[in-house]
């Protein structure tokens, strides 16, 4: 009765929950999902041993360093994660980027490669805490889907051609995959029989296996099938290359990286990488958390990233990022808590203590496939076409961004997705679009369109801005109004601007720019009229020396409604039967504007 008395006043502890919002919700499992989670935990082991080899080949460091990168890295997401369901571990593309920012640097050495991947990494996991200290896990929404599935084809593409060269025992002496894609004749001449053999054998057994039992671990049983052929007739001694020596055990520790030179080439690779890993992973997160029936905290998630791939770094591992297959397969076998990337650690432990002597079989050939079957499940061109019918923006946005990775390499194709991401709101922002209000025979404020269902009150012009106004969006914002004003058939004696819509923040280009237009609308005989954020405005305008009240000054009203009532023109339109009794509504048009107010 005590233990249950502190289990619960543990979870109800606000600062403990923030801080392991993971461990909180352990800390209330329910013992009839401990047989789901044991089922999960198998199924994701099984699917997690074989790519996590396959990605420190990718990386190009030691098998044993992918078992590494699943052991604590899973069991801090456990305890500082708030999905139920997402498995952390190596990613594809998070192990295509750091390749190809730490392959160059290392020049061939094997242990510089190792200790520049696990600077990396720590980089990757500094960038996260201070995104997550700094509450940035809005940026969860700043790399946009169309984005994302550009730049993942891409990925998927640049690794599928590079796994070309396991596949078919060649070595590439370009580095750019345009240039391998040019010369590959004359690369697929150099091809190695029995290599390429040892890879259609994994191919088949992998076919097989999913055609015989689709829901069997098809990539494990490859790799072991694979592996046993390469113990069973030496598949080294005909020059196929195998993984090789792999110590078990608890991982010897390497220092990573401390060169301030070395350190300067990585940081914004480290950033980029941090981006796509939290957005990537956010997606799976939050897909499976809709599912399920719970929310996710993406501050939480960035933390929980940050300090994964932490301990990743000082475990000799490598970045990792939400594995999206484990996770599915993980929701698919009823998976119903982190308990389930506990077991798996621990299993996969297990291996690393015990069983690591059967690795060094494995060839190189039936890895390259393996990362090849799972680069295919990132493609999805048919995403990108239907992009064109749907958004043709979204649709331009996907293409420059796999046309920039093909072209120009994974880390400038991220770098100006990243851009195009800031690109693509800095100009929703700069060039939103803008309504003009009427009122319907309900009396109510609403949008003026060509479906007639409401109409302007003759000499009122009531305008809506559809974004924050700030310096760079302020001229805009003037020339916009003032062309809106031009285009009205009858003169407008008032404009009404809704306040609530734009005017988010004090910015003093605003406050002058709202003072010129005064001036500026008062020659012309028009009342400026604010309408929303009464308060606010008042000490804004106090702030910027606009003098508001009285005989041509700015007029500042509390709303929308009070602001049309109140003046002469919707006056007399009442009167004579032209507009409808005002009232307020709940109108989508007016639901923001009451809510705030």
């Amino acid at each position: 009765m005590d233990s249950k008395v502190t289990f619960s006043a543990i979870t109800q502890d606000s600062r403990f929950s923030a801080w392991f919002p993971g461990l909180a919700g352990l800390l209330q499992y329910q013992r009839d999902w401990l047989k789901d989670d044991l089922r999960a935990a198998l199924s994701v082991t099984a699917v997690a041993l074989p790519v996590a080899i396959a990605y420190a080949q990718l990386t190009g460091v030691n098998a044993v360093a992918g078992l590494y990168a699943c052991i604590l890295p899973m069991l801090a997401y456990a305890l500082f994660g708030t999905s139920k369901q997402l498995i952390v571990g190596p990613d594809a593309a998070t192990c295509a980027v750091i390749a190809a920012v730490v392959t160059p640097l290392a020049g061939g050495d094997p242990v510089r490669q190792w200790q520049l991947v696990m600077t990396m990494t720590l980089l990757t996991g500094f960038w996260c805490l201070l995104a997550s200290r700094f509450s940035f896990g809005v940026l969860a929404e700043f790399l946009s889907k169309p984005i994302l599935i550009g730049l993942l084809n891409g990925v998927a593409i640049t690794i599928i051609v590079g796994q070309a060269a396991n596949i078919c025992g060649f070595t590439y002496t370009d580095r750019y995959l345009l240039e391998r894609l040019y010369h590959g004749l004359e690369y697929l001449r150099l091809t190695h029989l029995p290599t390429l053999g040892v890879a259609l054998i994994t191919l088949g057994i992998f076919l097989l296996s999913r055609w015989l039992k689709p829901q069997w671990p098809s990539a494990m049983i490859a790799i072991v099938g694979a592996t046993l052929l390469s113990w069973f007739i030496n598949v080294a001694h005909y020059g196929v290359d195998i993984v090789g020596e792999t110590k078990g055990g608890l991982p010897e520790f390497q220092s990573p990286v401390f060169d301030l030179g070395l350190i300067r080439e990585l940081v914004m690779p480290a950033l980029n990488l941090a981006m796509v890993s939290f957005i990537s992973m956010m997606l799976t997160a939050r897909s499976f958390a809709a599912k399920n029936g719970y929310d996710i905290d993406a501050d939480k998630e960035f933390r929980a990233l940050g300090i994964a791939n932490m301990v990743s770094a000082i475990s000799q591992g490598f970045a990792i990022s939400g594995a999206d297959s484990r996770t599915a397969v993980n929701d698919a076998n009823g998976g119903k808590s982190q308990l389930v990337s506990v077991f798996s650690a621990l299993m996969i432990l297990l291996v690393v203590l015990f069983f690591t002597a059967p690795l060094q079989f494995i060839p190189a050939p039936a890895l390259g496939i393996v990362l090849v079957i799972a680069s295919l499940s990132l493609i999805d061109f048919h995403a990108i076409w239907s992009l064109r019918k749907r958004d043709n923006g979204a649709f331009t946005l996907a293409t420059i961004t796999l046309l920039a990775v093909l072209f120009i390499g994974i880390i400038p194709g991220i770098t100006l997705a990243v851009l195009l991401g800031l690109f693509q709101f800095i100009r929703l922002v700069m060039r939103p679009n803008d309504q003009l209000l009427g009122i319907s025979q309900k009396g109510i404020l609403r949008s003026l369109d060509k479906t007639d269902k409401a109409k302007p009150i003759p000499g009122i012009l009531i305008y809506r801005f559809n974004s924050p106004l700030t310096y760079f969006n302020a001229v805009y914002f003037k020339r916009q109004l003032l062309h809106r004003i031009t285009e009205q058939e009858t003169p407008v004696e008032c404009v009404v601007v809704d306040a609530v819509s734009c005017f988010s923040h004090m910015d003093i280009s605003v406050m002058s720019m709202i003072d010129e237009l005064q001036k500026q609308l008062r020659k012309q005989g028009v009342n400026l009229i604010l309408a929303g954020r009464k308060r606010q405005l008042l000490k804004w305008c106090e702030m910027a020396g606009i003098k508001t009240g009285g005989e041509g000054r700015l007029t500042i009203r509390s709303d929308l409604t009070m602001a049309v009532r109140m003046h002469q023109n919707y006056k007399l339109a009442l009167q004579q039967g032209i507009a409808p009794q005002l009232r307020r509504s709940e109108d989508p048009d007016q639901a923001l504007t009451h809510a705030i107010l």
